[in-house]
């Protein structure tokens, strides 16, 4: 079964265009929650997010990873793929 990917990003990050980049090479779908200047949305994803409020931030079945850093660190140790399901 495919995982439930959720992403919080802004449109110009280049950071969150190389999260985006990497889940799209996967071939998985994803919800994109672009809060580009909504603070009551950047505060609700930081709530998700450990209090983290720099984008992007990605959780994948509600399980929260992190950064653009992170899920390329999780591809790099071959841990990604099976969240992917």
């Amino acid at each position: 079964m495919a995982a439930n990917i959720e992403i919080y990003t802004w449109r110009t990050c280049p950071f969150c265009i190389r999260a985006k980049g990497l889940l799209k090479s996967k071939g998985v779908d994803f919800t994109e929650y672009s809060i580009d200047g909504d603070e009551v949305a950047r505060d609700q994803m930081a709530r998700r997010a450990n209090g983290h409020r720099s984008v992007p931030q990605i959780f994948i079945d509600d399980q929260y990873i992190g950064g653009c850093d992170d899920l390329h660190a999780l591809d790099s140790q071959g841990k990604l793929n099976p969240l992917l399901g």
